[in-house]
């Protein structure tokens, strides 16, 4: 192969990836964030999982795009594994879309196409037109980078022997396509270079079918390496992509003889057989595998065991059905998630503490994630809450019930700080700004107290303890009378040239972060004392 081939090989993969790219993400574009929140929140079991997998991977154009969001989603406890395990089916499912379009022989419209969406995309006087025409633009480019590879690889046809191997060692065809797809990380294109390739005469179907089965395997790399800076959870969803992907191949090459045949009464076009040996593996890998979701998941974990210190996302209190089965448990459920907020946002406070005095940077993620759960929390509090509220309640439930929503967003600023205070800690790491042993011991003692005043606030909140409530109120006095003599005392060592400067900056802030934690600790605090007197009103 010269150099020329080679150089022309390569530019046309990397047109035909860029017009993928360049077309999955118009299409994200126009749909907005609403595909996003599509994965996690149409996921309530396997087979509406594999729909919105199907429907995103379709979208976007990149299964690899959509296993990786799925892995971020795991990692950060926006959904559990056996919900990865739907997507991820459904992602499988609808990268075959961009073989489907492939197999179409309308190269000679790349031209044509690529000057065509120009004209949206630079002269739409609307945002949608552009989406529009870098969408047209990206489809053209992958129709022009498939003409590309497939004159780049004309030399091919005197090297029969290759393809003679493949089909009498499959597995050499499952190697070959597994490797070249985790080297180019999509499976799209290589896939799309096997249709070229046998649309080409290059490649008989018998050859092609082994290598796309290794296409599939090759594109769990990307979920892979995704995975590796990740936690235990989102390591099950990439191990469990390797698995669907692996334990399908290999019950497909046992059977791969009435697979062909079922191909070849598809079509009797060669590139459409491809397409559709790629599509109907994917679909009849997940029809065998969804009735045995819930074996599959425990196979995942018996090789990776669950992290325990694994928070999860969504409420655990929240159940639809008590809003019309029991009203007053319905808001006692809302407390209960209260609680639950509450006590993410203490730990939050402490994975900060630990950051700061151990320098262990491993709270960093940690204090992002729980963040993303109160987050989550917090907008399920809200939409349980109004729909509860469409219920006729007595005026005691009523009352209690907008106190907690006045309370959540108490909580969830209590999470905004400790997020706020570990920024800090990561600026301070970035620009090795020191702290003096003064200084940190003093940050440890209103850290300490900040995080006392949030424990009783939300321990009062549990039970409904008046006393602690009015503990409350004495610390966050005790807080603010703290805050300002720390300012002075820190400002007088600034004046002094005792302090970095860089460093008397981040001391400052977190001093004003730890002050507004005692704020909101306070205003918890007021929720308790309203609920107690309207409830003795009633009594």
């Amino acid at each position: 192969m010269s150099t020329g081939l080679l150089f022309n090989l390569l530019g046309g993969v990397g047109l035909f990836l860029y017009g993928i790219k360049l077309m999955g993400e118009s299409l994200q574009d126009l749909a907005g964030d609403r595909m996003r929140r599509l994965i996690s929140a149409l996921t309530s079991s396997p087979l509406k999982g594999v729909a919105v997998g199907a429907l995103i991977t379709a979208v976007i154009q990149a299964s690899g795009a959509t296993t990786v969001m799925t892995a971020s989603f795991v990692h950060a406890g926006l959904m559990t594994l056996k919900q990865s395990v739907g997507v991820m089916m459904g992602a499988a499912i609808g990268t075959t879309v961009t073989a489907q379009l492939v197999a179409f022989k309308i190269g000679d419209f790349a031209l044509p196409l690529i000057g065509f969406g120009m004209l949206f995309a630079v002269f739409g006087r609307s945002k949608k037109q552009k989406f529009i025409g870098n969408g047209i633009v990206g489809f053209g480019l992958l129709f022009l980078g498939m003409l590309t590879m497939g004159n780049a690889m004309n030399f091919l046809r005197e090297r029969q022997d290759i393809y003679l191997a493949f089909q009498h060692h499959p597995i050499l065809g499952v190697m070959a396509g597994t490797a070249l797809t985790m080297l180019v990380q999509s499976s799209s294109a290589t896939v799309g270079l096997t249709i070229v390739m046998g649309s080409q005469g290059l490649l008989t179907l018998d050859s092609a079918i082994p290598i796309l089965f290794g296409d599939n395997i090759g594109t769990t790399i990307t979920a892979v390496l995704a995975s590796l800076g990740m936690n235990r959870s989102a390591r099950q969803s990439a191990l469990a992509h390797v698995l669907f992907k692996v334990i399908g191949v290999a019950i497909f090459l046992a059977f791969v003889g009435p697979f062909k045949d079922l191909v070849l009464l598809t079509s009797s076009d060669i590139a459409r057989q491809l397409a559709n040996a790629h599509t109907l593996f994917n679909v009849l890998n997940t029809l065998l595998f969804l009735p045995f979701v819930d074996p599959f998941v425990r196979l995942v974990k018996s090789i990776i065991p669950d992290d325990e210190g694994m928070v999860l996302m969504g409420p655990r209190f929240l159940d639809r059905n008590l809003i019309k089965a029991s009203p007053i448990a319905a808001v006692d459920a809302v407390r209960k998630e209260l609680v639950r907020m509450g006590l993410l946002t203490l730990d939050m406070l402490r994975d900060v503490k630990t950051a700061f005095i151990d320098d262990d940077r491993r709270m960093i993620e940690q204090v992002h994630q729980t963040e993303k759960v109160v987050n989550e929390l917090n907008r399920e509090v809200a939409s349980y809450s109004a729909e509860l509220m469409q219920v006729s309640l007595p005026p005691v439930l009523s009352s209690s019930l907008s106190s907690y929503v006045n309370g959540v967003g108490d909580i969830e600023r209590v999470g905004d700080h400790a997020e706020n205070l570990i920024e800090l800690y990561e600026y301070k790491v970035e620009h090795n700004l020191p702290f003096s042993d003064v200084a940190m011991e003093e940050f440890v003692v209103m850290i300490d107290l900040s995080e006392k005043t949030t424990r009783l606030a939300v321990e009062a909140l549990d039970t409904a303890d008046g006393e602690k409530a009015r503990q409350v109120f004495a610390l966050e006095d005790e807080i603010d009378a703290m805050e300002r003599g720390l300012r002075r005392r820190h400002i007088d060592r600034l004046n002094q040239g005792v302090c970095n400067p860089g460093s008397g900056v981040i001391f400052i802030d977190i001093l004003s972060n730890l002050e507004r934690v005692g704020d909101h600790a306070n205003n918890i605090a007021l929720i308790v004392k309203d609920i107690n007197l309207v409830r003795a009103k009633e009594a």
